[in-house]
């Protein structure tokens, strides 16, 4: 009903813009100097970036904590936190933290907080437990020296310790990092360039971020989770607008600073504004995803999964997605379209669409027995309104009963950590993004891990097999080899549907040209290097 509305009377949109930010803004705003105002993909809940993988407590992350390593526009890793030497025999890392590092307590960073954060860090991530597989100790030598000791040579070491997406190493004090990863940490104090302003935090409204004046930037140019993080503002504040229409007004107005995610059908209008700039901050694009609940049924039954993989077509799901198929691709490749270790085995009825009459024919094969399928529908973040509607709808087609349960995002965040039985609160099925980033070999793509409830990603399959293969790229000597055995993961993950890949697009940002030095990369946004002109 408002969105109707808001297109045949701008004020009520206007109206509606005001009173969302008049009850965000506080003294403390009005006082604080250069202050960035910023509507990001989704509102911010859960602020343990060890905790979850949605992108806006990695984003979050970026903003309070720091990392040891980073990766930069061009792949290589830099140092961030630390330096590192290897070996000879390669099977020893070493790591020296820089000088001047604090946690925003004012206590000096130390070689045994990054222990205790990387182990924290490795346990839910699947590049983390494929690490410390490999390992044989992981200590602090002394106050600034971080010793890894290997088992055996292992190539992804620095790509694991800078991976830049979610889970994100992020370090920590010791006594944080020491908390269970199932369970959130109690504060909020890292290294990073910004300080939380926990007093003014309002789960689902605001969030804000004050200048770390006690970070020590590095020297070199900024680029993409590297370099220099030189933040020029004193306050970054993230305001909820569950209402895209409302954002946009917000932005074109004047009275927010950056849209992080404009609504594809609305990017020419805010092209046409002077005053805004729009651009694709994460070039590499996304791929968006369904996931099956491995615990419950009917997802419990591999012949079910199938026949609802065979009813998927990616068209129809990226259409009402994006819509403009120059910001979309259909793609079967698990591992990317056009990167080294992509494949079409596997995905014809997907990227044609092709395969609704054998779906039928399973899944009346498989013995369904007409168990709801509980599908997760979040209806405040863009990039995920489309998914679950589309995809319930051809899951009906293919004869599956479908209840869709509507939510915000981050009751499905929440929700979907769940093990509980669909008709105690748990879940079916639920959609999400990777970054490309996220998604292009298979130690780094958690959807793929298969180890259950012990380390698993939401949904929980346990699958020796797919271990037994991530295990042989790990060690494979050959970008020849390492192809083979990928184009063998993505038989697999498709025969046994450990995730649904829905094809790839791209995201626009917009900001107000007062602002300046806003960067791109995989892990986007982040506000450091960015102005404020008054």
């Amino acid at each position: 009903m408002f969105r109707n509305l808001r297109w045949k009377y701008p004020t009520i949109a206007a109206a509606l813009s005001v009173a969302v930010l008049s009850a965000a803004l506080t003294p403390q705003a009005l006082a604080a100097g250069k202050t960035i105002t910023a509507v990001m993909h989704s509102d911010l809940r859960i602020i343990d970036p060890g905790f979850t993988t949605a992108y806006i407590t990695r984003d979050h992350g970026y903003m309070v904590f720091d990392t040891l390593l980073a990766t930069d526009s061009s792949f290589k890793i830099q140092p961030q936190m630390a330096d590192w030497k290897v070996s000879d025999d390669k099977l020893t890392y070493t790591f020296t933290l820089r000088d001047g590092l604090k946690w925003h307590d004012g206590a000096p960073v130390t070689a045994e907080d990054c222990v205790a954060s990387l182990q924290r860090w490795a346990k839910p991530d699947a590049m983390g437990q494929k690490l410390m597989e490999f390992t044989a100790s992981l200590e602090a030598t002394d106050a600034k020296t971080i010793t890894l000791k290997l088992k055996e040579p292992y190539g992804l070491v620095l790509e694991s310790i800078a991976k830049p997406s979610s889970y994100t190493p992020f370090m920590m004090p010791k006594r944080l990092a020491e908390t269970p990863h199932t369970q959130q940490i109690k504060e909020q104090i890292g290294s990073g360039p910004f300080k939380f302003v926990s007093a003014e935090f309002q789960p689902g409204v605001k969030a804000v971020y004050e200048k770390n004046k006690d970070y020590v930037p590095r020297k070199e140019a900024p680029s993409w989770t590297a370099g220099g993080k030189v933040v020029k503002v004193d306050r970054v504040e993230w305001i909820t607008m569950p209402d895209a229409q409302t954002a946009v007004n917000a932005l074109q107005s004047g009275d927010i600073d950056f849209l992080e995610i404009t609504p594809f059908d609305l990017v020419p209008v805010l092209a046409a504004n002077k005053d805004l700039k729009v651009d694709t901050l994460s070039k590499l694009g996304f791929q968006t995803v369904g996931r099956m609940n491995f615990l419950y049924p009917p997802f419990d039954n591999v012949k079910v999964r199938r026949a609802a993989f065979l009813a998927m077509n990616q068209k129809n799901v990226l259409d009402a997605l994006v819509g403009d198929p120059k910001q979309y691709k259909i793609c079967g490749a698990m591992f990317i379209c056009d990167t080294p270790l992509a494949s079409d085995i596997g995905s014809e009825t997907l990227v044609k669409g092709n395969g609704m009459a054998e779906a039928k024919k399973l899944l009346d094969e498989s013995g369904y027995d007409g168990t709801p399928v509980v599908v997760l529908a979040p209806g405040d973040v863009v990039t995920l309104k489309a998914q679950p509607i589309i995809a319930a709808q051809l899951l009906r087609d293919a004869g599956f009963k479908v209840e869709v349960q509507a939510a915000d995002w981050q009751t499905v965040v929440s929700r979907r950590a769940s093990q509980k039985p669909p008709k105690e609160g748990g879940w079916n099925m639920f959609f999400t993004n990777f970054t490309a980033a996220d998604a292009v070999n298979p130690m780094g793509l958690t959807a793929i891990s298969g180890k259950g409830r012990n380390g698993g990603w939401f949904g929980w399959p346990e699958d020796t097999r797919i271990e037994a293969l991530r295990d042989a790229f790990a060690r494979a000597s050959s970008p020849e080899a390492q192809k083979k055995i990928a184009v063998d993961i993505q038989k697999h993950v498709y025969d046994e549907v450990l995730y649904i890949p829905l094809g790839q697009y791209l995201t626009t940002a917009a900001w107000r040209k007062s602002l300046s030095g806003v960067l791109d990369g995989p892990a986007t946004p982040v506000f450091w290097n960015v102005d404020k002109s008054e």
